[in-house]
């Protein structure tokens, strides 16, 4: 697919003032630019992140009314529900909330809605057989902040809730007893980017503050919330908030609890999914521990990720983490049946392709897995897209978009074909009458095509700096993974080469493209999954890169991963 090089300009201003007063290189202080750094705190602070740097949760609106509210239910030994969601944002928000209640030997309940059965979010059904058993608070997790009837049918009841929720706000918000959500328009948290779990950590860090003050744990140890950022790292990186501010704070210090494995189940999932003893990288989140807690949800019960999580038993832990690597196995089977089938339609019919959006449904096709594949095909053919899952005359519906088109807002103009629907810029899911489908999908194209430009068809890369390869050194990569851990909104540094010499080009492994490129000296380069380019030798280039430390049989060597290749 051909991309976009963006190439940030330069500022030699901040430059030579971060070189100077943070004792790093020039091209290290181009990258903290340009990731919108521009004092010498902020760049110090993102350098040498730590938890004192987290803001006060109380900023949060509600966040009072919410700790008061939790700390009356704990005094009073009321029954409380914390009511979650099956990915994995909403299954770690929901052990964190337990496993904080168990640390305050205070027993509570749990319920996860089955994704197929019942879709997202809360349901009256629930809230009405939860009342009659007794319950006299709901704390949701990763939740709730769409739920208007639910929670009003929890008032008539004598239920209060608490919503703690990320999600983007509707126009009208539900009249919980208090709702914990940054996005709020009057919310004074400075950061308005968590996930789920992020929201319930600032609950507990609160609830804890308060806990102390009344002398609380006065009989008792009193718990360290640093052992919980293991869970929060894993629903933040799940969730692809941005790696900013305080989700990054989290994700640094969670990945050294995550690298510790300290917790039973943490040190099971690592096993299963076959991570070595090492350190554990967002990679190892998205790519392995996270897939495996997310199988449970997408295709069964989301329980079992729960129990896992929380459970002190080694052989219920072991027995809970090989479900779930099967679970994955079969996950990833009925997702590729699901992607090679929409890409066989597409290649039957050229039409398909000719819009500005996909749009597919199929009753075929298992509910909590088409936004994975939605992924793929944005991935593919870069475009917004929504696959359907139908039953009967419903169909529910999962999309994913692209950096120039707000896919939650585009829905939102679509709400009156909708049943329902939610979600946020980059990711939605709806439900509607399978009647509507054609009509929606029209829709939908119209506003793709009327909101976005040619070029925004276009995946860009943004480039860091175009470099001389003699500047990458050793030194120079290790400075660079301070900046570290990467992810949305803040991607490992890429950078571009001048015109190079091609002096070998060859296909290693499963079709990745290996070269030896010439800038004064040769130096070995990598492309995954770019052995369609192979032909490239004695041929002029230019290369988008990230540099990295490559380790053979002991040896370590400099080598650059490709990102792409303009043949000049």
């Amino acid at each position: 697919m051909k991309r976009r090089w963006e190439i940030y300009p330069p500022n030699p201003t901040l430059q030579e003032t971060f070189s100077r007063e943070l004792e790093i290189s020039p091209i290290t202080a181009q990258v903290l630019a340009n990731r919108g750094i521009n004092q010498i705190d902020q760049a110090n602070q993102f350098l040498r992140p730590s938890l004192s740097h987290l803001h006060s949760p109380f900023l949060m609106k509600d966040m009072d009314k919410a700790v008061d509210r939790i700390i009356q239910a704990l005094l009073r030994r009321e029954q409380v529900l914390i009511h979650g969601d099956y990915d994995v944002d909403g299954i770690t928000s929901t052990a964190i909330l337990i496993l904080f209640f168990q640390a305050l030997q205070f027993p509570c309940r749990y319920y996860i809605p089955h994704r197929v059965k019942e879709g997202y979010g809360l349901h009256r059904d629930t809230i009405v057989k939860f009342a009659q058993q007794g319950i006299n608070l709901i704390i949701t997790a990763d939740c709730g902040i769409s739920d208007m009837d639910e929670v009003k049918k929890a008032q008539e009841m004598g239920v209060d809730v608490i919503i703690t929720d990320h999600h983007e706000i509707p126009d009208e918000i539900p009249p919980a007893y208090a709702v914990l959500n940054p996005k709020q328009g009057d919310c004074s948290f400075p950061f308005k980017s968590l996930a789920g779990v992020g929201v319930v950590f600032n609950l507990i860090i609160a609830l804890r503050t308060k806990l102390r003050e009344r002398e609380q744990w006065n009989d008792g140890e009193i718990p360290n919330l640093r052992r919980y950022l293991d869970l929060v790292a894993m629903g933040t990186v799940a969730d692809l908030v941005p790696l900013q501010d305080e989700n990054r704070i989290f994700v640094r210090f969670g990945l050294e609890e995550l690298t510790q494995g300290s917790r039973l189940s943490i040190r099971i999932l690592k096993e299963v999914c076959g991570v070595k003893d090492g350190i554990i990288t967002t990679g190892n989140i998205g790519f392995q521990l996270a897939p495996r807690i997310n199988a449970a949800g997408r295709l069964g019960e989301a329980q079992k990720a729960i129990e896992l999580l929380v459970t002190p038993e080694l052989k219920r832990a072991e027995g809970i983490a090989r479900e779930l690597n099967q679970e994955n196995s079969r996950r990833q089977r009925l997702e590729e049946d699901i992607f090679m089938e929409i890409m066989d339609w597409i290649k039957g019919d050229d039409r398909l392709l000719q819009g500005s959006s996909l749009v597919f449904s199929s009753q075929s096709w298992h509910p909590g897995l088409i936004g994975i594949v939605a992924s793929r095909l944005v991935e593919h053919y870069y475009r917004p897209t929504i696959l359907i899952s139908l039953d009967g005359d419903r169909g529910k519906g999962s999309g994913r978009s692209i950096e120039g088109f707000d896919l939650y807002e585009g829905i939102k103009r679509c709400s009156p074909m909708l049943l329902s629907f939610g979600g946020h810029r980059f990711a939605i899911g709806l439900t509607i009458e399978r009647e509507k489908i054609e009509a929606f999908k029209s829709r939908f194209e119209e506003l793709v095509s009327q909101c976005c430009k040619p070029s925004d068809f276009i995946p860009r890369i943004r480039i860091d700096s175009e470099v001389a390869l003699s500047t990458i050194e050793r030194e120079l990569i290790e400075e660079l993974s301070l900046l570290a851990p990467f992810g949305p909104s803040n991607p490992k540094p890429i950078f571009c080469s001048r015109e190079l010499g091609v002096m070998d080009s060859k296909i290693v492994g499963e079709n990745n493209l290996k070269l030896k490129v010439e800038e004064d000296v040769i130096y070995d380069a990598i492309g995954f999954r770019m052995g369609h380019l192979h032909s490239l030798e004695s041929k002029r280039i230019r290369i988008a890169f990230v540099p990295q430390i490559n380790e053979w049989r002991g040896v370590k060597s400099i080598q650059l991963e490709l990102r792409d290749i303009l043949i000049c």
